[in-house]
């Protein structure tokens, strides 16, 4: 049984891709924020923050930058640490299978600027349904 997750988020940074054991990966996070109301009526947001890992998409890394909306789905896994004053904590990780542009990306550095989502969308290859290796060293 494989277990998949679907986020769809804001990137927090923009992508760094570096080369481990001769391949090339993508990394990158991606906040979700919820918004609800307690019992008394009170608004509240709670923020989750989503590590990512990409082994194959070149064509779409470029275009992974900071504030981008995206819907992703991938293979999620949990790992626990320590924080630096103690605490037992845990990351939330996902090995990025698919990933959508859902808001207009910023070019990339030599790219011409895209006119829309749309066409954002219809002019990166790796935007729409792309399956992906799914075993990430973060």
């Amino acid at each position: 049984m494989v277990l998949e997750m679907q986020v769809i988020g804001n990137l927090g940074n923009d992508a760094v891709v570096k080369d481990v054991n001769g391949k090339r990966v993508c990394n990158f996070s991606v906040a979700h924020t919820e918004k609800y109301k307690d019992a008394q009526g009170v608004q509240h947001e709670r923020t989750t923050w989503v590590t990512c890992g990409m082994w194959q998409g070149e064509a779409v890394w470029p275009y992974l930058k900071k504030g981008t909306l995206v819907l992703l789905n991938g293979t999620p896994s949990v790992q626990p640490y320590t924080s630096k004053d103690g605490q037992a904590k845990a990351e939330l990780r996902l090995s990025v299978l698919r990933v959508k542009l859902l808001s207009k990306p910023a070019a990339p550095a030599g790219a011409a600027p895209v006119a829309s989502t749309q066409a954002a969308q219809q002019s990166i290859p790796a935007a729409g349904e792309m399956e992906l290796a799914d075993d990430l060293p973060f």
